[in-house]
């Protein structure tokens, strides 16, 4: 069988034509998995090693499972039952932060980051853990493809996980500084609950001209438990832009 066409090929191949939606979905696709296997150099034997979320860092979590049959010797901390699932079910020995509250590198994705390598995170749910493990990481390696890498934060909503007592309060609240807020829900309709059991407002802010004193103002309300904005947290960003591997540092 003849190997997926890379993202270049794919428009060679119609000349005149751009890529349609099938095609996009699988160059970005290629770009998920180079950008998860580039990050494995970041990964040393005998480290304690954060297990991101979202459909990136699925990649690198299967690749470390590859490595770890083949001999490394690592211990996860997932960010979310999701991870957790997947690395058990790879063989990738796991820990907690009772047991381990220093982790040496954490490999995650990002809904968005900007040049100065802040980030919006969320979109799979898993904002709260993410932001914990990543607390707690002496290095946080982010892997995306180039369409996460923006010139500005906010196209993408911004998550909000908040308690469900204080739901309503907190979305008008957070109107108030200028965003359109939904909540999120589940395919069944039903409002989407976290690991931790708690909901989560999706606030389209269009761009955020000042992510630092907005991340400031959503932490001082009462009734978020996180938000998605992560601030100075990501040490190293890997973008796959095709067959290329662009690193970015703060």
């Amino acid at each position: 069988m003849r190997a997926a066409p890379g993202a270049a090929e794919l428009c060679s191949a119609c000349p005149g034509q751009r890529p349609g939606p099938t095609q996009k979905l699988m160059a970005n696709d290629l770009e998920k998995e180079a950008a998860a296997r580039a990050s494995l150099r970041f990964v040393k034997d005998g480290q304690v090693v954060g297990l991101g979320t979202g459909s990136t860092a699925a990649y690198f979590i299967r690749l470390l499972g590859e490595q770890v049959k083949n001999g490394l010797r690592v211990r996860g901390i997932p960010t979310s039952d999701r991870s957790r699932e997947l690395a058990h079910s790879l063989g990738i020995p796991l820990t907690t932060l009772d047991e381990c509250q220093e982790i040496a590198v954490t490999v995650d994705g990002a809904d968005e980051v900007d040049p100065q390598l802040r980030l919006i995170k969320g979109g799979g749910g898993a904002l709260l853990r993410e932001k914990i493990v990543a607390s707690a990481t002496r290095q946080l390696v982010i892997v995306a493809d180039a369409s996460k890498q923006v010139p500005v934060l906010g196209k993408f909503p911004l998550p909000v996980e908040v308690i469900k007592f204080a739901q309503a309060l907190v979305a008008k609240r957070i109107a108030a500084l200028g965003a359109e807020v939904q909540l999120r829900t589940s395919v069944d309709g039903k409002p989407y609950l976290t690991d931790e059991n708690n909901h989560i407002l999706d606030c389209r802010f269009g761009q955020i001209a000042d992510p630092d004193s907005l991340a400031r103002q959503l932490s001082e309300m009462p009734g978020v438990v996180e938000h998605g904005l992560f601030i100075g947290m990501a040490s190293v960003v890997l973008f796959a832009r095709g067959s290329e591997i662009v690193e970015l540092r703060r």
